[in-house]
């Protein structure tokens, strides 16, 4: 095993020793990533000493990452890895190197006020999610394995602590860039630059505008991730700058939720009273974090500020042609017209007054059977009708067209309340329900019609869910 992260010193980080969990048990393993770490040969009771910290993978030596940040737009100068640690490295079989991030592993220097433990809940949570994102086409970390444990852990009632271990092409963060430019520590704001090129931007190594590039390849690839996430109606619920990758993957899973009821403004996060992260703001939020990590960047750009500014300013352009690419294949368009705003804003409106469920209605529209959505019929009849007029002017055959919406629109969302289903058939040692929503998740286009009820509309009790930050 490979720690290259490690190896940059103390600076960047300390090392820290898990506090394995009493009784552990393993509540699921993911094949497929077990397959492409090349960790076959783990046998389940070896999977959940790993998850458990109790057996070091190849001499691994954790460590805690240090990183600071914005949280809900006020700077916080030193936060950190408070619950989790960095493994190591291993190679994939794709030849990208990949870090293991133990969650949930115990207490760290940068812990606060905190126990340094997951709960079952808010892992099982991270767990699928993350893996019910991959399998969207939405850049994400991913997920090894999960366990439970008999080990009391207090938030607003007593839980059991969990942990799993997460894996990533990286783990840093803007939030990692800006602890050591605001510290002025500007020699290892430079190290950890010239880290995250080397490994995973190489050809730009011996380039005298490589951090300007990096921070481009940043800016583009978070307007792109955000545009994703609009696109399928889901939301994050914490933006701030230390839940940004530098690699613009979706990271560090806690309030989110997929859109049920159309709301532009839907708030998923119960601590967010502001509604600062709410979805409709995810594309202003990422631009105003890729200007904190410009700021934070200046010190090492050779080229300076103007250049930097001009830069950043790509990001709106990088998500407007993302986003209206993705929405153009959800209904079906394959060309850009100039009335195609005219055309959508409407329906969206509709969609917004009559709360219909943002994925219910796109799968529908992809099988011809919309209407059945709508409460006010002839309102949509007088709205397919314009839409019908526009997908005739491209002169492709219906098939085609619907061949492409059903590869666009999935069927099957994590939504929470499924998840709070399986969260509380494992509070009861059931686990069954955790493995069957990760199947489900690795098909979400997919007609699976033996899971059909997973694709149903949410039960009114499903508006009841509050989650929040301790989620």
């Amino acid at each position: 095993m490979k720690h290259t992260y490690a190896d940059l010193g103390s600076a960047f980080s300390s090392p820290v020793q898990p506090q394995p969990l009493d009784n552990p048990e393993l509540v699921s393993s993911n094949r497929e990533v077990i397959e492409q770490l090349s960790l076959d040969s783990y046998s389940q009771e070896e999977l959940t000493q790993l998850c458990n910290g109790s057996k070091p993978l190849n001499e691994s030596s954790p460590v805690a990452m240090v990183y600071a940040g914005h949280q809900f737009g006020s700077w916080v100068s030193r936060l950190g890895d408070g619950r989790a640690l960095l493994l190591g490295e291993l190679h994939g079989a794709d030849g990208k190197l990949y870090d293991l991030h133990l969650k949930g592993a115990g207490l760290t220097p940068y812990s606060r006020s905190g126990d340094g433990r997951a709960v079952l809940r808010s892992t099982i949570r991270e767990y699928l999610c993350s893996e019910a994102l991959h399998h969207l086409g939405i850049p994400t970390t991913r997920s090894l394995c999960l366990i439970n444990s008999t080990t009391p852990v207090y938030r607003e009632k007593t839980e059991t602590g969990a942990a799993m271990i997460r894996v990533a092409e990286s783990h840093v963060r803007f939030g990692t860039f800006e602890y050591f430019s605001y510290s002025k520590q500007h020699e290892q704001l430079q190290i950890l630059a010239d880290y995250v090129i080397w490994r995973h931007f190489p050809q730009w190594q011996d380039d005298e505008s490589r951090v300007e590039k990096l921070l481009a390849e940043a800016v583009t690839r978070t307007a792109e991730m955000i545009a994703l996430w609009q696109a399928a109606g889901w939301c994050h619920g914490v933006m701030n700058t230390d839940n940004m990758s530098i690699l613009g993957h979706t990271i560090d899973y806690g309030p989110f939720g997929f859109l049920d009821g159309f709301d532009a403004g839907h708030i998923c996060n119960h601590s967010d009273w502001q509604g600062r992260y709410a979805f409709n703001r995810q594309p202003e939020i990422g631009y105003w974090n890729c200007a904190a990590l410009t700021q934070a960047l200046l010190p090492i750009l050779p080229a300076g500020q103007e250049k930097a500014e001009v830069i950043l300013k790509t990001y709106p352009k990088a998500f407007a042609s993302r986003y209206s690419s993705l929405l153009r294949a959800k209904f079906g368009l394959v060309t850009a017209q100039e009335n195609d705003n005219k055309l959508i804003d409407p329906l969206f409106t509709h969609m917004q007054e009559e709360k219909t469920d943002y994925t219910v209605f796109f799968r529908a529209l992809s099988q011809g059977n919309a209407e059945d959505v709508f409460i006010d019929r002839e309102r949509f009849h007088a709205w397919h009708q314009k839409y019908q007029e526009r997908l005739a002017s491209e002169g492709r055959s219906e098939d085609e067209v619907r061949k492409g919406m059903l590869a666009a629109n999935p069927k099957y969302i994590l939504r929470n309340h499924l998840l709070q289903i399986a969260i509380d058939k494992a509070e009861s040692g059931d686990y069954n329900e955790v493995q069957r929503l990760l199947d489900i998740m690795k098909k979400p286009f997919d007609e699976q019609p033996e899971n059909e009820s997973y694709a149903a509309l949410p039960p009114e009790w499903a508006g009841e869910l509050e989650i929040s930050c301790s989620s």
